[in-house]
């Protein structure tokens, strides 16, 4: 934030002696400036420091007052209606009909847990996300002691007089003191056209939100720059009125968990299918009676319904989402996260994102001669002294800017990066640049205009007569140059001097170096500041160049070629001159051979069929010069060739650009409030390394939530096989499993193997992957293959062999009675707890192999998933429990395993991978 032009930084201020306490009756807006600041106790220099703390205490913190207590019950109640919990409802409703009352019970319990625990994981999430804030510091700039200041926005107190800039986010509502905004004020009224608020005019009648010098909290100043004193603040401002009459929107659901939704159907769907085939099949064919039929067929339902499958989807994305924060990426939204998982291009600016943004002049040109900065810059004031334009420069800089540089506060600089190096340019040639000194003279500031790329400022000098000082791009302040500086102050500009002028552009830029124009005109003596800045900035006498460098960042280079790897194009698209923007990408590796640089006018010339074609080349492109307008027209141009865009940006401008690109990613250093606020996610770093590193961590949360789908697809064959084996028999196979021991593999023993395949590190060679096209869903025919037939007919084929190898082990036939008091009773117990311990060590492999889709076990590392083997170890005290405790044994109808039999289920893992390991080494072997 900057401090308002005009604005004061050190008024004395005499310390109000009243200390306002909440009254139902808040102070009238619209009452006059006087009477305001009467009856909130305040003077236009603002509060004191220990004023506004005693405010803070007696009217609380400026912040909306959240529900969250109050919603809990809706969202517990959503987990017992979505698809899978209504099949389930159905399943025990058929038990308790048929007089199966403990199955009717334990599905009723599963339910319950399952809902319990689907809670508690949507509830992490929320906190998940709701605990970004605290990487994002919002603050605001108020006046204290007579001195500008930034405070945490919950500090704001009636009272308070707020400076606010463009770009900013509105904290409090506000009546304006002094200056001018243009306020976006959609999130109250609706309208996109901003509105302008300013000082000192009359209130006009009617509606508060229509009020001319007010403003409110929650809308943004997309322009100008004002001064108002704070009168509503938290739940009593105009935001609070309408937050505490509505109700808290529900966020839209990502197309990944619209897909897992529409599985869920497909899911409840086959298993109802399944269930009612099997009442006919196992009543009719089989034999079997009526209530045994039914309880069977309830156990199908039962198995086919993955019960841990929405909430572990909405887990693996917040955790995606937290991992990001910690580097640097703070997601709004989990959708985000799948999205970011399928970008194909990114388009991002040069400055900060690929540099360091910490811009440092280099190179000094005037007519009169060159300054190089880089050599000896103790030298600059000397040569100043016998260049009289240096000197002219030096001034040009030191008014034409809004940042604040004070040698006596290292790091404390305030604007941005590039006013601040020329402002320690002009610095170094002795000029004052302290904002106390320009301030006072300025009469008007044209802020900087991205279309125009001119910056320029009228000021007064000390005969009392008007000077314009303006910088900007050096081809535009040329088109506005009529003289050029020299030693007779400043003569008529020829086409030689041009032609010398963009020589020097052209060499500096190719030298890396951002280039920009400095530039005078002096106003006759009877003259006053110009309303239009057009006249403003017109027959300027030129002063010189400024070459600044700005770094690239040391780690951007590893992250492009990453971004190279995995199919990712990168598209620069800057504000800065073309052979400057190129030689900073080819310093990161962006601009390879046959890479092409437009500028904006080129571009502008272009008709959309040419873009089209352009971009279908496949070349990476550098757009220097470029408009917030051609942001949009690209980022449209892009995703009508199905390509998924990311966009960055960081002014007012860019912020329709952030919205139309499906991952708008906005600065957080040097990003504005509106950039933030239309963005999907903000850089708390600025750097293009943490882009790529989301879209690494976006692929692993999509690859992770695939894996945890295919674990539990693996597992339904194995549970279902053993009803068709006894149903196909007619009776003559006794039921390989009970219906308790499905729900105790369902619930105790998968559960924590698939949330620890949720945070699975990446896969060895994610980032050489292409990118996945937006249309490819969830769950595929190769993922069905695999679960179903490579792990899921081999855990079957391997449970049915323990199953019939104990009953014939033991004498059995086809035919023989197993049911309780028959010779066999106790051989069937242990047959069908085989088929519970055959299918828990089946999940072991299953998990094993589940963690990657290409790489092999040995490239990804048994240990380097602590959560799965933990995971792995729970679910084998769970099922030793159920298999050696006696209590449990009668519940779920186990009996003890002997060691012959546990050592028949000891490979039964290792089977397991080892088939789905060698699919995946002749997958790697074809793709070679």
């Amino acid at each position: 934030m900057r401090t308002p032009a005009g604005g004061h930084d050190h008024v004395v201020v005499s310390e109000p002696t009243t200390t306002l306490a909440p009254t139902d009756g808040a102070p009238h807006p619209r009452a006059p400036i006087a009477a305001l600041l009467a009856e909130l106790h305040t003077q236009a220099q603002g509060l004191s420091e220990r004023e506004a703390q005693r405010r803070l205490v007696a009217y609380g913190p400026n912040e909306l007052q959240r529900r969250g207590g109050r919603r809990w019950p809706r969202q517990l109640a959503q987990q017992f209606t979505h698809p899978l919990a209504l099949l389930l409802w159905v399943a025990a409703a058929l038990a308790f009909a048929a007089g199966l009352i403990a199955i009717g019970i334990a599905v009723l319990v599963v339910i319950l847990l399952n809902a319990l625990f689907a809670f508690a994981q949507e509830r992490h999430a929320e906190r998940a996300v709701e605990a970004l804030r605290r990487y994002l510091p919002q603050q605001a700039a108020v006046r204290r002691d007579g001195k500008r200041r930034l405070v945490d926005v919950g500090e704001l107190v009636p009272g308070d007089v707020m400076l606010v800039e463009e770009g900013e986010r509105i904290s409090a509502d506000a009546r304006l003191l002094q200056g001018t905004l243009e306020i976006d004020l959609s999130m109250l009224t609706g309208e996109s056209q901003p509105v302008v608020r300013e000082a000192n005019l009359d209130g006009a009648s009617g509606p508060l939100i229509e009020a001319r010098d007010i403003v409110f909290s929650g809308t943004t100043a997309v322009g100008g720059s004002a001064s108002g004193v704070v009168f509503a603040t938290g739940m009593h401002s105009e935001l609070g009125r309408i937050a505490a009459m509505t109700e808290r929107v529900e966020a839209d659901p990502s197309p990944l968990e619209r897909q897992v939704r529409r599985v869920a159907w497909l899911i409840a769907l086959v298993a109802v299918v399944a269930g009612l085939a099997f009442l006919p099949i196992g009543w009719l064919a089989a034999g079997l009676p009526l209530h045994d039929a039914l309880s069977f067929a309830i156990g199908l339902i039962v198995a086919n319904v993955p019960e841990g499958l929405l909430p572990t989807i909405t887990l693996a994305l917040a955790v995606g989402v937290a991992g990001l924060a910690r580097r640097g990426a703070l997601v709004k939204r989990l959708s985000a996260v799948e999205t970011l998982g399928s970008t194909s291009a990114i388009c991002t600016d040069k400055t900060g994102t690929l540099t360091e943004n910490r811009m440092r002049a280099m190179r000094i040109w005037t007519p009169l001669g060159e300054v190089d900065l880089g050599d000896d810059r103790a030298a600059a004031a000397e040569q100043a002294s016998t260049n009289p334009v240096l000197g002219l420069l030096g001034r040009a800089i030191a008014s034409a800017s809004t940042a604040d540089v004070d040698p006596s506060r290292a790091g404390k600089s305030r604007g941005e990066a590039t006013e601040i190096g020329l402002l320690e340019a002009a610095r170094e040639l002795g000029v004052d640049v302290a904002t106390r000194k320009r301030e006072p003279r300025r009469r008007r500031l044209y802020r900087f205009d991205p279309t125009l790329r001119l910056m320029s400022t009228v000021d007064e000098r000390q005969d009392g007569t008007l000077t314009v000082h303006a910088k900007g791009a050096p081809e535009e302040v040329l088109a506005h140059a009529t003289r050029i500086g020299g030693l007779e102050n400043h003569r008529a500009i020829t086409d030689a001097d041009r032609e010398e002028v963009l020589a020097v552009l052209e060499q500096y830029a190719h030298q890396g170096l951002r280039v920009l124009a400095i530039a005078r005109r002096r106003l006759p003596d009877d003259a006053v500041p110009p309303e239009r800045r057009e006249d403003a900035e017109r027959e300027l006498c030129l002063l010189g160049l400024v070459g600044l460098f700005d770094p690239p960042r040391a780690e951007v280079a590893a992250a492009v070629a990453e971004s190279h790897a995995a199919g990712i194009r990168i598209l620069v698209l800057t504000g800065d001159y073309g052979p400057t923007a190129a030689e900073i990408a080819r310093r990161v590796g962006i601009a390879r051979e046959g890479a092409r640089v437009l500028t904006g006018e080129e571009l502008d010339r272009m008709s959309e069929r040419q873009l089209d074609e352009l971009l279908q080349e496949g070349r990476e492109l550098i757009f220097a010069r470029t408009s917030p307008e051609a942001k949009l027209r690209i980022a449209d141009a892009l995703r009508a060739h199905g390509q998924v865009v990311a966009m960055t940006g960081d002014g007012v401008n860019d912020a329709p650009a952030l919205r139309r690109a499906d991952i708008g990613i906005a600065m957080g250093r040097s990003g504005t409030d509106v950039a933030r606020e239309a963005a999907t996610m903000v850089l708390t770093d600025d750097n293009f390394a943490t882009i790529v590193a989301a879209v690494e961590a976006g692929r692993r949360v999509y690859d992770n939530v695939r894996k945890f789908i295919l674990y539990i697809f693996a597992h339904a064959p194995p549970e279902v096989v053993p009803f068709l084996v006894f149903a196909l028999a007619g009776g003559a196979i006794p039921l390989p499993i009970t219906v308790l021991q499905i729900l105790a593999i369902d619930l105790g023993t998968e559960i924590l193997p698939a949330l620890a395949l949720g945070s699975e590190p990446a896969e060895p060679g994610l980032m050489q992957r292409p990118p996945r096209r937006p249309s490819e869903g969830v769950i595929g025919r190769e993922l069905l293959f695999r679960a179903w037939v490579v792990l899921g007919l081999v855990e079957a084929a391997l449970v049915m062999f323990g199953f019939f190898f104990v009953l014939l082990h033991n004498g059995w036939s086809p035919g023989d009675a197993t049911g309780s008091g028959t010779a066999l009773h106790d051989t069937y117990l242990t047959a069908t707890t085989m088929t519970f311990a055959g299918i828990v060590v089946c999940q072991i492999g299953t998990a094993v192999a589940a963690r990657t889709q290409r790489a092999s076990l040995r490239e990804v590392g048994f240990f380097t998933n602590p959560l799965l083997l933990l995971g792995i170890a729970s679910e084998l005290v769970f099922a030793a429990a159920i298999i050696y405790v006696p209590a449990l044994q009668g519940v779920f109808g186990t009996a003890p395993l002997s060691g012959l039999e546990l050592a028949i289920l000891a490979p039964f893992p290792f089977v397991v991978w080892g088939g789905d390991e060698l699919r995946r080494a002749v997958l790697r072997r074809r793709s070679r």
